[in-house]
């Protein structure tokens, strides 16, 4: 008897047992990958990119005359950086700050600008920065400032009066600039970037002491590039890609130079001089767009239109006691219609962008102005990534940050005894907000 109860009594344990893995038990759902990217850490990477001088330069012929004009060297840039990263939190949300240090190669040349007979020639060789840099964290996306100091190779030569003239070495200064960096998977980033670099005025005498240049030298450099952190977020994986789809509006802020090629023809002697009219300044204007997208891919459509500060009101070619020829360039406003290519990562989108651009351009010799509208094309690219601070911005918000080059084409202007023809190349980087009303615009995390 007492093994027929011990053998129920063990029969039953097991079936309760066996009962209690058949119940059903509460669901635990798996933890989720954190959204905030880590930053801190040492990191290094390439970039390329493009660079625009706006170097004035006043000649003093030494007998009272003179010019002054922009010389523009344009050309492309690439090299290497290498970084280290600190975040931290604060009451705006995570906060990076980090040094920075950069060594680029250039191909920036400006060989055609001839007024009054005095043939310039302007090249930058090479340059390097050493900066700070301080940040906000939004998911795995960093939007930071920039600045620090600046080093590089300048040469300019010409000839006067047949005989040739040179001024080379290296000149130092200080930099600043602005981007955006977001995490691609693994310990790779991507990031675009806008460099103000100043490496500082000097004055030149050739011509047998008799003339002095002084240049003001100035460089504009928009660039992507690709990092590589070294340990940190090596197991960070992008979460769900971000719904594109529909329609957005917003609006934008941010900064634009011009190289404007111009010539002044002598109808009589068919003489003429080539000089660059440069006009720099702000813009500011809203933009409304739709993307489709499929899978990593999206596409779209987007028109904007801006007003602007952009002008030039120092540009001379001749100065004499009493008598003078100053030119004024004015880019009054622009506006674009342009498609959209990208790729989702995440919550950013990397893209390019081209389209049909338009502008209102104002041209004045002394008292002689003309206003014309001219139509010509646009190209660029940028990140847009999705923006929160202090928790005034829902899921619908995004931040774009962005590179457009637009031409507006040439146009010529009868003078008289001469005819003035100008082309018209702007170079915009520019920040704005975008509000989607799809919802949510970026996958939750």
């Amino acid at each position: 008897m007492k093994r027929i109860l011990l053998g129920v009594l063990l029969a039953g344990t097991a079936m309760s047992a066996q009962a209690a893995d058949l119940a059903p038990r509460p669901y635990t759902k798996a933890p989720v990958m954190a959204p905030v990217y880590d930053w801190t850490g040492f990191y290094l990477g390439v970039n390329a990119g493009l660079g625009l001088g706006r170097d004035r330069a006043v000649n003093d012929f030494g007998d009272g005359t003179g010019n002054s004009t922009y010389l523009q060297p344009l050309g492309a840039v690439g090299g290497g950086q290498i970084g280290y990263n600190w975040q931290t939190n604060s009451f705006l949300g995570p906060i990076v700050f980090g040094i920075e240090a950069d060594i680029q190669g250039a191909d920036m040349t400006d060989n055609r600008t001839n007024v009054n007979g005095i043939q310039y020639n302007q090249k930058l060789d090479w340059f390097g920065t050493a900066r700070g840099r301080i940040g906000l964290v939004n998911g795995p996306t960093l939007t930071y400032l920039t600045g620090g100091y600046a080093y590089g190779n300048v040469n300019t030569t010409g000839v006067a009066a047949g005989a040739p003239f040179a001024f080379s070495g290296n000149r130092s200064g200080w930099t600043w600039g602005s981007g955006v960096e977001a995490a691609l998977g693994g310990n790779w980033t991507g990031k675009i970037e806008y460099l103000y670099v100043d490496l500082g005025n000097r004055t030149d005498v050739f011509d047998g002491g008799t003339q002095s240049l002084h240049s003001e030298l100035r460089e504009n450099i928009f660039r992507v590039g690709l990092n590589y952190r070294i340990g940190g977020n090596s197991a960070y994986a992008p979460v769900a890609t971000a719904n594109w789809t529909g329609l957005y509006l917003g609006g934008n802020v941010g900064s634009g130079t011009s190289r404007d090629r111009t010539t002044v023809t002598n109808v009589a002697t068919g003489d003429s001089g080539a000089f660059n009219l440069a006009p720099d300044g702000l813009i500011g204007g809203g933009q409304i767009g739709y993307n489709w997208q499929a899978g990593n891919i999206v596409y779209g459509l987007e028109t904007d239109f801006q007003g602007s500060t952009m002008e030039d009101n120092k540009t001379y070619v001749i100065r004499t006691p009493g008598a003078s020829v100053d030119l004024n360039a004015k880019l009054q406003w622009l506006g674009t219609v342009r498609g959209r290519l990208g790729y989702a990562v995440g919550p950013s989108l990397f893209y390019a962008t081209g389209g049909f651009a338009y502008g209102n351009v104002k041209t004045a010799i002394n008292t002689v102005s003309f206003s014309d509208t001219r139509t010509g094309w646009t190209v660029g690219g940028g990140i847009e990534t999705p923006f929160t601070l202090l928790g005034l911005f829902g899921p619908n918000w995004t931040s774009t940050t962005e590179y457009l080059y637009v031409d507006l084409g040439r146009s010529s202007h009868d003078l008289g005894p001469a005819v003035l023809t100008t082309g018209v190349q702007e170079h915009i980087f520019r920040t704005g907000l975008n509000y989607h009303f799809n919802t949510p615009v970026v996958a939750r995390y």
